[in-house]
């Protein structure tokens, strides 16, 4: 794979690597993925929004705060876009400063534990889909914080801004939360590097497979 990079800053004072091309994929994967991304999204998007709406009223009886999660995400080439999820921590989360959510985090909800094992906190980003900012399959987006920390401590971390950031994605599939930033990385970039419709679809389906059983949940 071929990257050329550019350090970009963004809106929040943030310096890394971005990629102003990488070796394109055929003009016909880039149409069918799209398409897969907006007629799946629609039909996802209407059909749990009934469940969405049931968690919204359960959120606001299990904890105080907003039900709906809106965060900045660093997505494609470095654009920031907000992503959206139902809230499954407490509202003082982070009052210590950013980290890192992880298997068992103490600042989750019993409700929220439940979300995060099921996948249904993620439902919302069928919007963030079919807005264009995600696809279904790709790198999960990371703030622009942990971007910088995590390229720090990994060099190369932010190349996997190189493609869309997606709802679920082939680490999400092989290690989610338990993952350290490097096999994160590298679980990604393979994704990047071997992407086809044929993994989409193969993701698509271990995605649900882990929805319906909890196998692999993190």
């Amino acid at each position: 794979m071929a990257l050329q990079n550019t350090q970009q800053k963004l809106e929040t004072g943030y310096s890394f690597q971005v990629f102003e091309s990488i070796k394109r994929k055929s003009i016909v994967y880039s149409f069918i993925k799209r398409s897969m991304d907006l007629i799946l999204a629609l039909m996802a998007f209407i059909i749990t929004a009934p469940f969405v709406l049931f968690f919204i009223a359960l959120i606001k009886i299990d904890s105080p705060g907003p039900a709906l999660f809106i965060q900045e995400r660093v997505g494609l080439n470095g654009k920031i876009f907000k992503i959206y999820k139902l809230r499954t921590m407490r509202l003082d989360a982070e009052v210590n400063g950013p980290q890192w959510a992880s298997t068992d985090d103490p600042r989750i909800t019993k409700l929220g534990h439940f979300l995060r094992k099921t996948r249904i906190d993620e439902l919302p980003q069928f919007m963030n889909v079919i807005l264009g900012d995600m696809s279904l399959v790709g790198p999960r987006p990371e703030r622009a914080f942990f971007l910088v920390k995590f390229n720090h401590e990994v060099p190369g971390f932010t190349n996997r801004l190189a493609v869309k950031p997606g709802l679920t994605g082939w680490a999400q599939v092989n290690g989610g939360y338990e993952l350290t930033p490097k096999e994160k990385l590298d679980l990604d970039l393979y994704y990047i590097e071997h992407q086809s419709i044929l993994l989409d679809i193969r993701i698509m389906f271990k995605t649900i497979k882990v929805v319906l059983t909890g196998e692999g949940a993190r």
